[in-house]
């Protein structure tokens, strides 16, 4: 398991390099560079909005590659999400700027970050059934959190190859290549993944279902047909998490840099030191969901980013690098701890038989919802003078609705789903825990 899980974590770390490291790039320099015809705070929504498609392409990323682990295996989704986020992001270094091939520019900056989105939407739903469909039942949260410490370690690898940079280049030279260093690397860390990845085993429950012929023939057909409201639910609940984590570590740092003028190497240092203690309580949080029940600490979670929002604001109107810090770390504490634990409740909720697509489409569901619109929404609501409380206000409007879709979502722990036939373990066709624990 630990040779698994860690092989997991990081093909995932390596693929959220490569998502993260666009999101910094866009705070800092796109927008200069591939839309220098708008005012400042125009070209910063224009490279946000790049930074959405991405967000906009994760959903059918999840649908194409959760139809090949549904139908064709876990092993083959985790290799070819891999090579295509990480070709992507390498090309996205080697595009000309406005000024050398005009508008071309922004249009191949918006289909490769599209190409991005697609692989990292197939990633999730095969790194995590990989070690959820691995691991004993009641360890299963604890090694399905492995995954979920991939994002923050490709936060801080991404961010702090920037910070790097940014610490030892001139303004100019960071504006004129300095930034395309990151996407350069992420070519060679592709490599390294795909090696670590090669010799990965098919996980026993859809060789289970090969073997019995009981793979779903269209599974995303079916995901719609009978499940489409666990569908939005669960999308609607991680709404928070990605609305939660993209207003620290994307929008916060064009905020900070922007319009209260602070440099950012100090505010990138302040969100790297949040995100690292994120990655840290991971796994204890995922231990507690092994014991406690998945569903209790989301909605403890999501709780706490309604009470958070507007302390995070007002933190982080100080511009003390040390109190914006406790903003971003109590923001981030209350969104791991839904997070820590997702990795084993999705693949929970639904049928190994659909279990890839159902499990990567809701959670990408909520990457649209709360991820691709954020950085967007609170840029533009903080466009005036004073403290930007509107952002609050969105920020925990969102966190209500997550808080409402996990309270109507069940518990999938051991003791609620309904025991399983011998024939049934043995064939992979155990019903999800939303099947029977509660209709929904």
């Amino acid at each position: 398991m630990l040779r698994l899980a860690s092989a997991s974590l990081a093909g995932t770390a390596i693929e959220f390099y490569d998502f993260f490291v666009y999101g910094t790039a866009a705070a800092l320099v796109l927008g200069p560079l591939f839309f220098p015809s708008f005012s400042p705070l125009a070209g910063t929504l224009a490279a946000f909005g790049t930074f959405g498609v991405g967000f906009l392409a994760r959903p059918l990323g999840s649908a194409v590659f959760g139809h090949i682990g549904d139908r064709y295996g876990r092993r083959p989704v985790l290799l070819a999400s891999l090579l295509l986020t990480g070709l992507a992001t390498v090309a996205v270094g080697c595009v000309p700027t406005y000024d050398s091939i005009g508008v071309a520019a922004p249009a191949l900056l918006l289909l490769l970050r599209f190409l991005q989105g697609l692989g990292l939407g197939g990633e999730w739903g095969g790194a995590v059934l990989l070690t959820a469909e691995h691991a004993p039942e009641k360890r299963r949260g604890l090694w399905s959190s492995f995954p979920q410490i991939g994002p923050p370690v490709g936060f801080l690898l991404a961010n702090g190859i920037v910070l790097a940079l940014s610490a030892n280049l001139t303004d100019a030279q960071f504006t004129s290549w300095g930034w395309r260093v990151p996407f350069w690397a992420a070519g060679l860390l592709a490599l390294a993944g795909l090696w670590l990845r090669h010799s990965v085993e098919e996980t026993p429950q859809f060789r289970a279902l090969a073997t019995s012929g009981r793979r779903a023939d269209a599974p995303l057909a079916e995901v719609f047909r009978g499940h489409w409201r666990l569908l939005l639910l669960t999308g609607g609940a991680l709404a928070v998490g990605y609305a939660v984590f993209y207003a620290v570590t994307t929008w916060s740092l064009a905020y900070a840099t922007e319009r209260l003028g602070m440099g950012r190497t100090a505010v990138l240092a302040c969100i790297m030191g949040a995100v690292a203690l994120m990655g840290l309580v991971t796994p204890p949080l995922a231990v507690l969901g092994d014991r406690y029940g998945r569903r209790p600490l989301c909605l403890a979670g999501s709780a706490a980013c309604v009470l958070w929002m507007f302390p995070l604001v007002a933190l982080l109107g100080t511009a003390d690098p040390l109190l914006m810090t406790v903003g971003f770390v109590g923001a981030l504490l209350g969104m791991v701890t839904m997070f820590a634990v997702v990795g084993a409740y999705l693949p929970e909720l639904y049928a190994p038989r659909i279990r890839c697509t159902g499990a990567a489409v809701g959670y990408n569901l909520g990457g649209v919802l709360g991820g691709a619109l954020t950085p967007i929404v609170a840029t533009a609501l903080a466009d005036g003078s004073g403290p930007p409380w509107g952002v609050a206000v969105y920020l925990t409007v969102i966190a209500l609705v997550s808080l409402g879709c996990f309270a109507l979502l069940p518990e999938t722990g051991p003791a609620v789903v309904r025991p399983r036939s011998g024939a049934d373990a043995a064939a992979g066709t155990e019903t999800g825990a939303a099947e029977a624990a509660a209709p929904v």
